[in-house]
């Protein structure tokens, strides 16, 4: 049996304005954004190269807003993924080295949306 992770849900607190800071300033793709329900919208987003995609709306419950750490993002070249994002406007630290200088996946930089969720890009050549 093969369990996918596809879809991981985030709270936030005003819908619209995470939806910009997702699609317009860290690129994610926008997939759909609906409410077929009265009082409930789902907006679906996807990291560009991604197979799992984000997940944010109203009249569901995900939890304070703020309060989803850890969410990790990979890529080839984490100096120039820092730099677009940096250059969209999103506040996103130096890129830190955390192991041993030279080892496969020790280089990280740190974002959080505008609601406090963190978020991790790590970088691994392959």
């Amino acid at each position: 049996m093969d369990y996918s992770l596809e879809v991981i849900a985030i709270p936030v607190s005003d819908v619209d304005v995470s939806l910009r800071f997702y699609v317009d300033q860290v690129g994610f793709h926008l997939d759909h954004d609906v409410s077929h329900v009265p009082g409930m919208r789902v907006v679906q987003m996807t990291p560009v190269g991604s197979a799992c995609s984000v997940v944010i709306g109203e009249g569901m419950p995900l939890g304070e807003p703020g309060s989803t750490k850890g969410l990790q993002l990979v890529v080839g070249d984490i100096d120039a993924a820092r730099e677009e994002l940096a250059g969209r406007g999103v506040s996103i630290s130096e890129v830190r080295q955390l192991g041993p200088e030279g080892m496969q996946g020790s280089r990280f930089a740190f974002f959080s949306d505008p609601d406090g969720n963190g978020w991790s890009i790590q970088e691994i050549k392959r």
